[in-house]
């Protein structure tokens, strides 16, 4: 199997084969978050901006509130940079209760839009903390007006955060996505299966009305592709079964996407995940693998808090 191991973000081609031909290596792209503060080429190119002067506190002005990005164990006050939300990238810094701390950055009480600048910038934050710290990543748009009200945040669901950061330490999120060509595998099945070969002949054969036939072909057809499909996802989670702690299956997009999961990976079996994604994509040549990570535990961490809307 040809692989690559891809420093962008997902997406990749599949290209179909003809039903005789020689089978060709499954595409298997291995798709990694920047490690560094800007976010990956591939997401969007970013200005560099002068860093504020050393040792400046954030600012405490009436019309800012705080941006929350995650939640991580420290009891020391934290710095990452101007790496935050907003035109002009604002210091991510700590605010704490006991040993837990809120990974917050300045911005104006307003509600923020999800435009690609601004999911970046969420994203970029959480990437570098997780780099050194356990994260709990917090929905997109979390605004607390006053650090007294991340302070009491903190303090009210303490027992909460403190158990998932125990339960999510060393622990990543993958994201794998395995695509099919359907007409391809249309063919194969029409190859493979009498009665739909069958079907096809007389739809093709007939002068008159083939309704009732090519009804009848759509039902088999599509019975067919569903139980292939079922088949491949379950063999794939249980190849991954050895190397996850847990895993999540999401809603398919599209036609041509038969399984869009996550994993929750180990620190220390991160090699072994990648190792295992690419020798089962070399043994299903029909299928392209897409998959992503290290990111937080986005899909693994269920933590539902009662917000106030910033107005």
């Amino acid at each position: 199997m040809s692989a690559r191991r891809d420093k962008t973000n997902r997406s990749t081609p599949k290209t179909p084969r003809k039903s005789k031909a020689r089978p060709k290596a499954a595409a298997t792209t291995r798709e990694r978050p920047s490690r560094s503060a800007a976010a990956p080429q591939s997401r969007g190119k970013l200005e560099r901006v002068r860093m504020p002067r050393s040792g400046a506190p954030p600012s405490d002005d009436a019309h800012e509130g705080r941006y929350v990005y995650c939640i991580i164990k420290s009891a020391e006050p934290l710095r990452f940079g101007p790496l935050g939300i907003g035109v002009d990238p604002t210091e991510v810094h700590t605010v704490h209760y006991g040993d837990i701390a809120a990974v917050v950055s300045n911005t104006p009480m307003v509600v923020q839009d999800p435009t690609r600048d601004n999911v970046l910038a969420h994203q970029r934050v959480n990437e570098t903390v997780m780099q050194q710290h356990t994260v709990i990543p917090m929905s997109f748009g979390t605004v607390f007006k006053t650090d007294d009200d991340i302070i009491e945040l903190l303090r009210s669901a303490y027992d909460a955060f403190t158990d998932v950061l125990t339960k999510m330490q060393d622990k990543f999120e993958f994201g794998l996505k395995v695509l099919w060509d359907r007409d391809q595998i249309i063919r194969e099945i029409e190859e493979e299966d009498e009665d739909i070969r069958r079907l096809k002949g007389e739809i093709s054969s007939q002068k008159g009305s083939t309704y009732f036939a090519r009804m009848q072909y759509g039902r088999l057809i599509d019975a067919a592709l569903q139980a292939r499909s079922e088949r491949y996802v379950a063999e794939i989670f249980q190849a991954l079964r050895d190397v996850s702690v847990a895993s999540r299956s999401n809603k398919p997009i599209g036609d041509r996407m038969i399984m869009n999961a996550a994993f929750l990976v180990a620190r220390d079996l991160e090699l072994a995940f990648d190792g295992r994604v690419k020798d089962i994509g070399s043994r299903y040549d029909k299928l392209t693998f897409k998959y992503t990570g290290p990111w937080p535990p986005y899909n693994f961490v269920n933590i539902r808090l009662k917000l106030e809307r910033a107005h």
